[in-house]
This record gives structure tokens, C-alpha cells and sequence, in this order.
């Protein structure tokens, strides 16, 4: 299986890459319903009279998206009212908060020449509210989970454990808790004692619909994102600070680098882990990609 590998160099709408997203798991779900047992096409393909029979089309190949958002709020569904399903506009200014950003709606709205500070978006990714922005290496995986073999119990621990390898690279212990997410231990001058709890450095939200995933990981990479983390209750977890490698002695990490690191992580965890097992295939190649290639693909419907 070859996984394509699409990063985004500079900061970008987070509008932007949920837009590729969605082109990219509609594609998957396409070619899921077109090779399902019992559907139209799926028997044109087993039938002997048919020219298809000889040509079934490939799956389409799973796709990382790496990027870094512009400054932006996003809720996961336990954090999304009924009627919460879009963002904000700049000119209504009675637009819906869910309940974790109204005290900081502020920020939203845009002060006479001064833009808003950040963006809000709903999302339907699992867990409750967080931050993404500069400073951050945001890393979607957009998979079909069963041809890699992976329960969605596994694809979290995938990604926990890409991180968690990608911070032992830089000599970073991470570990997960009862909570959700990759922690670690308070960096050297964070003027606490050692008793201190545990700092989040990743947050993990996924969302899943036939078994094709979205959404994935933000590693904090340095510390602009934590003032905008100190706005929240972040993952609403009462009284739990947020870190970054920058905050744990890890400085001069450029985004790109972290990005590449990253998905070489995630590629061995998955084939040490994963592949071989009988249930799903192992990943032998990453190539990178352009937007541009993306879009242009006449599978993405």
C-alpha cells in the first residue's frame, strides 16, 4: 500500500483543509459503496459478461494531511449544540457559541480595522473543545481503517503512539492517562515541584463513518499556542495545563521537519504493529503530493 503525504508549508485556513478532508473521505466512502456486497456496481464487477469484471478500480490511496491552521477554536461533538453546525459570521453579531466559548466570544469578532483574533469551527471529530494555530503541527489521517487492520481502539493508539515515538526522537518521555491525548512531564523552569500533574502536548480527536477516518492530531511544536489555550477549559479538563516541546526544552524545530518525522513514525508504527496480522496490508511507500494533485484527481467526487 502506498500512503500519500500532502503538507502545507505555511498557515492556512482551517476552512482549507477541511474542505480536502471532505473530497478525500468522500472519495474513500465512494469506492467503499461501489465494491460492497449487494450493491449495483459491485455486481457488474463479479460479472463474468461485463467489461468492468476485468477492471475493477484501486482503492484510492489512504492520505496524511500536515498543516498548520490559522489561530482557530474547534468543538468535537460533545461540545456542539443541535444547532451549532457552521462558523460564525463576522457580521452577525448574535451568532451561536456553544457554551465553553462564550466567555471569550470576543475573540471572534473583528475590532473596528483589527481582524478577529481566531476562528471558531464545529466539527463532528470526537471530544470537546481545543485550539489549533501557529506554532502547532495539526496531522489528519484520512484512512480506510479495515484495510489497514485497525479498530478504531487500535487507529487511537496508533496515533498516541506515533507521538509518543516522535517525542522519545527528540528525548521527550510522552505517556497517555486516563485522559485523552499524548502528556508529559512539567519542562525544566516551569517553576513548579516534581509533583506537578502532567502537561498535554497532543490532543487527539478522530471521527470515523464506515470505517473511514478524519481528523487526527495537534502537537503543540512551540509555545505561541499557549496563551490561546489558557482562553479554555481545553478538552475540558478542569485545572490541566497545556505544554510544547519548545516548553519542554525541545527549541528550533521547524513545523516541516516535525510534519515528516511524524508520519515516519505513524508509517512504523503501523507495519510493526499491524501489518502482516492477516487483517489489513502494511505500508510500503510515502510519496508526497500537491494540493493541486489532489484536487485535479478525477476520483475525488
Amino acid at each position: 500500500m502506498r500512503l500519500a503525504h500532502l503538507h502545507l508549508p505555511h498557515t492556512t485556513p482551517f476552512s482549507r483543509v477541511s474542505h480536502l478532508q471532505q473530497a478525500l473521505t468522500t472519495r474513500l466512502l465512494a469506492h467503499k459503496k461501489l465494491t460492497s456486497p449487494g450493491s449495483i456496481s459491485s455486481q457488474e464487477l463479479s460479472n463474468p459478461s461485463t467489461t468492468l469484471s476485468k477492471t475493477p478500480p484501486p482503492p484510492p490511496d489512504p492520505t496524511i494531511i500536515t498543516f498548520t491552521p490559522n489561530p482557530v477554536y474547534t468543538t468535537g461533538r460533545r461540545d456542539l449544540p443541535p444547532s451549532n453546525t457552521r462558523p460564525p459570521s463576522p457580521t452577525d453579531p448574535n451568532f451561536s457559541l456553544p457554551a465553553p466559548l462564550e466567555p471569550i466570544r470576543s475573540l471572534f469578532i473583528p475590532h473596528g480595522t483589527h481582524p478577529a483574533k481566531a476562528e471558531y469551527h464545529p466539527t463532528l471529530r470526537g471530544g470537546q473543545t481545543t485550539y489549533h494555530g501557529p506554532g502547532q503541527m495539526v496531522a489528519y489521517t484520512i484512512l480506510d481503517l479495515k484495510r489497514l487492520g485497525l479498530t478504531p481502539r487500535c487507529h487511537i493508539r496508533v496515533l498516541e503512539n506515533s507521538v509518543i515515538d516522535l517525542l522519545k526522537s527528540y528525548g521527550v518521555d510522552g505517556f497517555t492517562t486516563e485522559d485523552p491525548g499524548v502528556w508529559v512531564k512539567p519542562g525544566p523552569g516551569s517553576g513548579s515541584g516534581s509533583d506537578e500533574q502532567p502537561r498535554k502536548i497532543t490532543a487527539v480527536g478522530v471521527h470515523l463513518r464506515r470505517n473511514i477516518s478524519s481528523f487526527g492530531v495537534g502537537l503543540n511544536v512551540t509555545d505561541e499556542p499557549m496563551w490561546f489555550f489558557k482562553q479554555i477549559v481545553a478538552c475540558g479538563l478542569e485545572g490541566r495545563e497545556a505544554t510544547s516541546l519548545q516548553g519542554v526544552g525541545v527549541s528550533g524545530l521547524e513545523i516541516g521537519d516535525v510534519a515528516d518525522a511524524f508520519v515516519e513514525k505513524f508509517v512504523g508504527r503501523v507495519n510493526a504493529d499491524f501489518a502482516g496480522n492477516s487483517l489489513g496490508e502494511g505500508i510500503d511507500e510515502v510519496y508526497r503530493v500537491t494540493e493541486e494533485d489532489l484536487m485535479n484527481d478525477t476520483r475525488l467526487v
